[in-house]
């Protein structure tokens, strides 16, 4: 399996790079925004077609949620654009595109949890962009499965998790949104989830069922609010030793933190297809914060 990965050095993207380092018979290609600009079409077909991939998995994005709000025109050229030079150049060579997608194309009003059938609404430029991005793709490449996710965090890069353990060691009162509500996503998982995909896409070749292709949720369980992620974390990190006390937890309304992006109040997919379809299971996300160190 020879495999393009995109957006290497990011929270996915490097959790791919190292667990595909342990595959045999997997010829890796790893570049990030310093070595392949994807908004740039003839850099992408440059490099597609100089390596010939059969997998090209995309883990770049324009994710700053809120600076995606002023910053509109590199939100489109980073997802949508750039996803579709990718969706391009891999159906030239015939090879498949695994593209991450968010939570952040639902409105986030349905009561229950969102399945892959659920109408999209986002409300928010970076949702807007992240699903033009999917139809983009999905119109590209005939081979093109979307992994949509949520509430991503990792070793790597800026997240939730390291937000909170910063600032649990600099405060001892922390007001946390209550209002909002998803499921975690371990970034080990997501790379995980995608590397089962992608080989059973290459070992089964054109015997691959061509239903099989389209859009899949994977996120974690269960499913919890900003709050109650951040106060998991901070026991968490009691018990480990990262933090000697931890702060005192208080949920606040959505309205109390105002932000340039909107956010869906709820985010809770549902990830039944993916289990169905390729025996992948919803993220741990309580079983991922067992290592706090390693976030520091």
């Amino acid at each position: 399996m020879k495999v393009l990965i995109t957006g290497s050095n990011g929270q996915v993207g490097s959790c791919l790079v190292k667990q595909l380092q342990s595959c045999p018979n997997t010829e890796i290609l790893a570049v990030d925004r310093n070595e392949l600009d994807i908004t740039s079409q003839s850099d992408v077909i440059k490099r597609v077609s100089a390596f010939k991939p059969n997998m090209i998995i995309n883990a770049a994005a324009h994710t700053a949620v809120d600076k995606a709000e002023s910053e509109i025109d590199l939100s489109y050229a980073i997802n949508r654009d750039g996803p579709l030079y990718l969706a391009q150049a891999a159906e030239n060579v015939g090879a498949a595109l695994l593209h991450i997608s968010t939570d952040y194309v639902f409105d986030g009003d349905k009561e229950g949890i969102y399945s892959e059938t659920n109408a999209v609404n986002p409300k928010s430029v970076y949702g807007a962009t992240k699903l033009a991005g999917e139809k983009a793709v999905i119109a590209a490449c005939s081979r093109t499965i979307i992994l949509r996710t949520a509430w991503v965090f990792g070793e790597e890069g800026n997240n939730f998790v390291k937000t909170m353990l910063r600032l649990g060691q600099q405060r001892d009162e922390l007001g946390i949104v209550a209002d909002q509500f998803g499921g975690p996503t371990y970034a080990g998982d997501i790379a995980a989830a995608l590397i089962v995909i992608a080989k059973a896409i290459n070992i089964q070749g054109e015997s691959f069922d061509s239903a099989k292709y389209g859009i899949y949720h994977f996120s974690g369980l269960p499913h919890t609010s900003w709050c109650g992620f951040a106060q998991t974390i901070f026991d968490k990190a009691v018990e480990q030793g990262v933090l000697k006390k931890a702060p005192l937890v208080k949920g606040i309304n959505t309205s109390d933190y105002p932000t340039p992006a909107k956010r869906p109040a709820n985010s809770k997919l549902d990830t039944q297809r993916i289990t169905e379809i390729f025996g992948i299971q919803a993220s741990d996300w309580q079983r991922a914060l067992n290592k706090l160190s390693s976030y520091q």
